[in-house]
């Protein structure tokens, strides 16, 4: 059965989406940008800050899935420079210091809201 997963601790959908979709044991996340849960507002100081914000929007999905970054299967990372990337690894690896998830790290042309960073995800409660 499809279950649609919101929670107001992090951003709202900005389109036609759902943050987060389960189906029996896997939960399918929807890209979160840098964007700030309670204001609206885009982090945009620097690469940096972007990435900690969207590791602290992943924190807050997962939770409202009733899941930690252990149960996170793969992730999908989204940069507009990939000049950018040994900054985002360097954050992004905090958050996963033991058996981190397959990833893809991928270049883009833009993102929503003119941002640097978007990253999607996939999790498994039986991970």
């Amino acid at each position: 059965m499809k279950k649609i997963i919101a929670t107001e601790a992090a951003p709202a959908a900005i389109g036609p989406y759902s943050q987060a979709v389960q189906i029996d044991h896997m939960t399918y996340f929807s890209g979160q940008i840098p964007l700030d849960p309670h204001s609206g507002e885009l982090i945009t100081e620097s690469i940096h800050a972007e990435t900690e914000q969207v590791m602290k929007n992943m924190q807050a999905a997962l939770a409202g899935a009733d899941l930690e970054f252990r149960h996170v299967v793969k992730t999908t990372i989204y940069l507009t420079d990939m000049s950018d990337f040994a900054v985002v690894n360097d954050i992004y690896g905090r958050f996963f210091p033991e058996k981190p998830p397959a990833r893809a790290c991928v270049a883009v042309a833009a993102l929503p809201k003119g941002c640097h960073i978007e990253i999607e995800w996939i999790a498994s409660n039986q991970a």
